[in-house]
């Protein structure tokens, strides 16, 4: 996403998940087995500090699940993006007694929000979906910081609290099936999905692959990311938080409760060492794009499906990076072409329906 739609998301003030636009009504959509609930948790991890340094580090979840038959879903944007529909608040469908749990995680920048479809999807189909937006890389939060771009190997360990949270919530914690925990997530949500399988980062790799690639994506701030080359430096040599954090990059972030992972169009995949690749045991599922030049598959995709045994892959046709965000309304077609228009012949709403019915395919016989 391209760093303007900051701006007219913070100026329209639709960052607030509780705004709803009930532009249509209607008790569930007769093609799904369940309506849609869904509301959001401001969990915390006590054991991190924000990124100021004066409170606990916010993990603000979506949660979306299967909602009891015959409550009223209604359409839901959130500033430029159609982000499906949800009956929010409504209560947890009575049955079955336990269900399943995905943990994702958006890509850089981005939102809950912005993967609304495939949550959606998966939680229409008996499955809770727990959607972090990740501190200060987020566009959930008033405003990024330039830390949460530098440092996101810290994604994974949000996964993890959040599983400790569900598991302990008054609501959701007796309704999930502990057995059944799985991970997706996109772009380096993608990254994050596979970092929580046991992917393993290599920051002396990045440096030596970046000093002979400059010019890739996965080697400089991502276009969302509106913080100079000076201000980089400057957190890089001069503050001890951020060299604390590049000194255990390397560590593992691997949760051994997650059982599966689907990973979207995931980034450093240069990055990732092979070593910890080819330790992964769980079943992993990638899709990318074959035009997309933010997550470019040669150097992502590719190498994480060669590297890791127990994968598949599937690369979509002329699809670009941004094709896996949520569809956009009118606004969003206007003030955001880059994230908003696709390629001539993607139809952004059918790549949803196939990757999602993916998605769930590959979930439901991971997790049985």
């Amino acid at each position: 996403m391209i760093s303007f739609i900051r701006h007219i998301l913070v100026s329209l003030s639709l960052f607030a998940l509780a705004n709803c636009a009930a532009s249509a009504e209607f008790a569930g959509a007769s093609s799904r087995p369940h309506p849609v609930g869904m509301q959001t948790l401001q969990y915390e991890d006590s054991s991190r500090l924000d990124w100021t340094a004066s409170k606990p580090r916010p993990l603000a979840t979506t949660i979306w699940y299967p909602a009891q038959a015959g409550v009223i879903e209604k359409d839901w944007d959130v500033a430029i993006f159609k982000a499906g529909s949800n009956a929010m608040g409504a209560g947890l469908s009575l049955t079955p007694q336990k269900l399943p749990l995905i943990l994702l995680s958006h890509g850089t920048g981005g939102s809950a929000a912005s993967m609304a479809w495939l949550a959606e999807s998966l939680a229409a189909h008996g499955y809770v979906v727990a959607a972090v937006n990740h501190h200060g890389n987020t566009g959930y939060e008033d405003k990024t910081r330039l830390e949460g771009f530098v440092v996101w190997w810290d994604r994974p360990q949000d996964l993890s609290v959040v599983i400790d949270k569900l598991l302990a919530d008054p609501v959701f914690g007796s309704r999930i099936d502990a057995q059944r925990i799985a991970v997706a997530g996109f772009s380096i949500g993608g990254y994050t999905a596979l970092a929580s399988v046991g992917g393993r980062i290599s920051y002396a790799q990045w440096e030596e692959f970046c000093g002979k690639n400059a010019s890739n994506p996965n080697c400089k701030l991502p276009p969302e990311a509106k913080f100079s080359p000076a201000e980089l430096q400057t957190l890089l040599k001069e503050n001890q938080r951020i060299k604390d954090a590049i000194a255990v990059s390397g560590a593992s972030y691997s949760d051994a409760r997650i059982r599966a992972a689907y990973s979207i169009a995931p980034v450093m995949g240069r990055v990732v060492t092979k070593d910890s690749m080819t330790s992964i045991k769980v079943p992993v599922r990638i899709v990318v794009g074959a035009d997309d030049d933010q997550a470019i598959p040669e150097f992502n995709a590719q190498v994480y499906a060669a590297n890791i045994a127990n994968s598949t892959m599937q690369i979509l046709p002329a699809v670009t990076h941004y094709s896996f965000l949520a569809e956009c309304n009118t606004l969003g077609k206007m003030v955001a072409r880059q994230v908003c228009v696709d390629p001539a012949g993607v139809d952004r709403a059918a790549i949803h329906q196939q990757v999602a019915a993916d998605a769930l395919k590959f979930f439901d016989d991971k997790l049985r």
